[in-house]
């Protein structure tokens, strides 16, 4: 069958974990980026994370051109994304105390609050290549 048109496909065999665990101040997408940095990461996946944000969040909703942010405390409901040598997209959900969720692109500035677990898997063989969105 042809491609799909827009379709790119890599095959990463086998995948490498990385436990983290964040500490209160660190900054969420600083933190993953320079993770991946210092080991010469090429291609990541976050696999899974749990943990808060505060007191100050910095999302970046869908199709806004500015960030948002937001003070007080949060859950971390999910955050999935990429990370790569030339960069990385997370996307995040968290909750307030009232169970109203807010999400969109983690930006610098995003601070943990307690704690962040974060499971990412790194795929060998694989490089992303990714323009800044």
């Amino acid at each position: 069958a042809p491609p799909q048109h827009g379709l790119a496909t890599s095959e990463a065999v086998p995948m490498r974990t990385h436990v983290l665990r964040l500490l209160p101040g660190d900054d969420l997408a600083v933190s993953l980026r320079s993770f991946a940095a210092e080991r010469g990461i090429l291609a990541a996946v976050v696999l899974s994370c749990v943990g808060s944000t505060g007191p100050r969040t910095t999302l970046r909703p869908a199709g806004a051109g500015e960030a948002r942010l937001l003070d007080g405390d949060y859950e971390i409901v999910s955050l999935t994304g990429t990370l790569s040598a030339t960069g990385h997209h997370l996307h995040m959900s968290i909750s307030d105390r009232e169970c109203r969720t807010y999400g969109g692109h983690v930006l610098e500035g995003c601070r943990v609050r307690t704690t962040a677990e974060v499971v990412l898997g790194v795929l060998e063989g694989v490089a992303f290549n990714r323009p800044v969105d």
